[in-house]
């Protein structure tokens, strides 16, 4: 593993350039019955409307989704998706 040079009058520094691979954290098994959580912000005229119209069609999606309607995506704070997040969420859909 390769480390940092040493700096004029300093010690060695001992940090490692690359982290090796057997470092990295492997992905857990997903359970085959598990749903994802997912938020889905809208926009009123646009994806709202889309949405609006897969339910009078009688299209389903999974019940794990959650369409919140707003008057326009482009003025969703980032702080709603971070908050979403720290709430559990498994994923944010911003659609406009």
């Amino acid at each position: 593993m390769a480390t940092v040079a040493e700096a004029p009058g300093k010690e060695a520094a001992s940090m490692p350039v690359s982290t090796p691979i057997s470092t990295i954290e492997k992905p857990n098994e997903v359970p085959r019955n598990w749903q994802p959580n997912i938020i889905a912000f809208a926009c009123h005229y646009c994806a709202f409307a889309a949405a609006d119209l897969a339910g009078v069609m009688r299209l389903t999606y999974p019940t794990g989704i959650k369409v919140i309607r707003m008057p326009c995506t482009g003025k969703l704070d980032h702080i709603y998706v971070l908050r979403a997040f720290e709430k559990g969420v498994d994923g944010v859909f911003v659609a406009g």
